[in-house]
Order: C-alpha cells, then structure tokens, then sequence
C-alpha cells in the first residue's frame, strides 16, 4: 500500500461536516444556541456553491437541519454527540499506485485529550461509519490524533504540534519517531515538522492543546501560511514571532526551504473570556474557492481574503462569519472534512 494525503487544495469529491446537536458545545439559551446552527449553515451553504456537501446529522437535529439546509446540503443521520468533524471524522487518502483507491484513516479519538467535559464516545465511531458508507478502505491507526492536529503539502511533508500528538492524556507513550512512522503509514509523510506550540487560547480549558490548523497550513509545496499578530498586547504577539523564526529554518520533504506567508490578525484582542485566538489561517480549500473566517472586521477580512486568493491563484475567497463558531473552541477548517477526487487531478 502506498497512502498519501493530498493537499487540501487538490480537486475535491465533497466535503463532510456534522450538524450541531444539544450539549456542552452547542451552550445553553435559545439565542445562543441560534448562533451555532446559524454558523454550520452558513459554511455549509457557502461551501455547497462550489461543491457537494454532506451533513452528518443527530435524529435529534434531523427537523431543523433540513428546514436550514435546504435540498442544497445532503443531510444523513448518524449519532453523534460532538460536531467537529475535522478531528473525529475520518482523514481521506489516495494510493498512487491504484488509481481510483480511497482510504479513511480512523484516528483514535478521544475528545482532545480526554478532558472531564468532553463528549465525544459516540462522534468517535464516525470514521468508520463514513468509511462504510462510501465503500473507502478503512485505515485503523493506533494513533489518538485529530485531523486539526496536522496539515500536509500532498508532497510528503507534515506540520504538527509537539504538544496534540505527544500529549501524554493522547499518546503517553509516545515519542517523535512512533508518531511519524505512524503517518507515514497511514498519510504517507516522510517529513515531520514539529512546530514547538499552537496559539495561546487553545490551551485553555476548551482548548486542543495547540491544534496546527489554526496557526499554520501549507498553501501548496514550500509555501506556509503563518498567523501574524502584531499587537504587543496579545500573547500570540511572541507566539507568532517565536513560530516564524522556527520555520524560517525549517525545510521539506524535498529538502527546499519554506516561504513563509503572513497572515495578520483581525484587531481584537479580547472576548468575554479572555484573548481571543481569531484567525484567518483555518480556512478550507475547496474546488475554485476558499472559505475564510470573517470576524466582523470588514478591512481586516477583506486583506485576508487578498492573501488567501493570491496564496491559492485561481481561487475566490469567501468569508464566513466565524465568530460563532470560534466562541466553542475552533473555525471553519474544524468543522470540515474534505474528500479528494479519485482522479488525481490537481487543483
């Protein structure tokens, strides 16, 4: 077998998502609880105008998401009781050496780290239950890993963060070389890089402990976009700084330097719950668009949208009000899955 995840930006099958349901993520009031729903419509919708999307939904939610989605969005009802289908939901592989083979590589999931207020036992045999429904090879993996915890260039290379895969409440036993041939067999990597941290809030109660995907991604082969806050008042300030330096001097799979992209920061600081963690690196790729977070912040998230539309040429950049969906813990890249073509056609 010869498995490799593609990059993101190479031609999608569709994308998967999961529709909020009753629990500590989606909070409690009325009003609030709007705003989710609100929130993984509108991202679904957007990324439908380009291609398909299939919502996993609870029996519980199966009303209201179909009167919100619409016949736009295929909706298929699983259980669940987390929504965050990047990280329990399966990360799709090709093998170059049988052309039409798909593979799901299932992550063992356990609620970032298994903390007192996760719910995430049922969301956890999703992998397996899209693999299934799609005829995919299902790739187990001994790994407790989420798909927010890596980002690939589709040529070999992986980024990463010591602190999600070599957790001791994920992996305690363990260490850099069983985590990267793990990925190599299961994703095909050959090059790890192993960022030293992730953005200060995401180590918070609700947090991933330093998923990548919200601090840097590759935009293609040698090229990473990177979260740049300028404002000395924010912790990330040092992060972002103390990031760059690092992967200046970083190389790929094929040996090449990295061109580093910056991406800055929307201008505030701060929520009811602290410093804010708002980025437009959590993006998702899709056929002939992006998806970016928007903040409110209508000159901050039109530069955004420049950057991202000149990293990946060819492509128009969406925003999506992301604030929602930030408020519980992530963006728009945590709460979809993106299946590649078969075909092997490039973006």
């Amino acid at each position: 077998m010869g498995w490799r995840m593609p990059h993101e930006g190479d031609r999608h099958e569709r994308t998967w998502m999961a529709f909020p349901r009753a629990g500590i993520t989606l909070g409690d009031g009325a009003e609030w609880q709007e705003t989710a729903y609100r929130a993984w419509t509108d991202t679904a919708l957007a990324i439908a105008e380009f291609e398909p999307v299939t919502m996993l939904v609870d029996p519980t939610e199966t009303a209201r998401a179909r009167d919100m989605l619409g016949s736009t969005v295929e909706i298929v009802e699983t259980p669940l009781d987390e929504f965050w289908m990047r990280d329990f939901g399966p990360t799709f592989v090709l093998d170059d050496h049988r052309p039409g083979a798909l593979g799901a590589v299932d992550w063992i999931f356990n609620g970032w780290g298994a903390p007192a207020w996760a719910q995430w036992q049922v969301s956890a045999g999703v992998a397996r239950t899209v693999a299934d429904r799609i005829g995919a090879e299902h790739i187990s993996s001994v790994l407790v890993n989420e798909g927010g915890g890596i980002h690939v260039d589709g040529e070999g290379t992986v980024l990463l963060t010591e602190s999600v895969q070599l957790d001791p409440n994920r992996n305690p036993y363990a260490d850099k070389a069983r985590v990267e041939s793990e990925l190599a067999r299961t994703i095909g990597t050959t090059k790890a890089i192993w960022l030293p941290r992730g953005l200060t809030r995401d180590y918070d109660e609700f947090g991933t402990n330093g998923h990548v995907d919200i601090v840097a991604a590759f935009a293609g082969p040698g090229r990473v976009l990177l979260h740049r806050q300028d404002d000395a008042a924010h912790p990330d300030h040092a992060v972002s700084r103390e990031l760059k330096a690092f992967l200046q001097d970083q190389t790929d799979a094929a040996g090449a330097p990295l061109e580093i992209i910056d991406v800055p920061a929307p201008a505030t600081l701060r929520d009811d719950e602290g410093f804010v963690d708002w980025s437009y690196i959590n993006h998702l790729v899709v056929n002939d668009a992006v998806i970016a977070c928007g903040f409110g912040e209508d000159d901050a998230d039109a530069r955004a949208r420049e950057i991202l539309e000149a990293a990946y040429p060819g492509r128009r950049a969406v925003t999506v009000d992301a604030r929602p969906i930030f408020a519980r813990g992530g963006g728009i890249h945590c709460i979809t899955q993106q299946q590649p073509a078969t075909t092997g056609v490039p973006a």
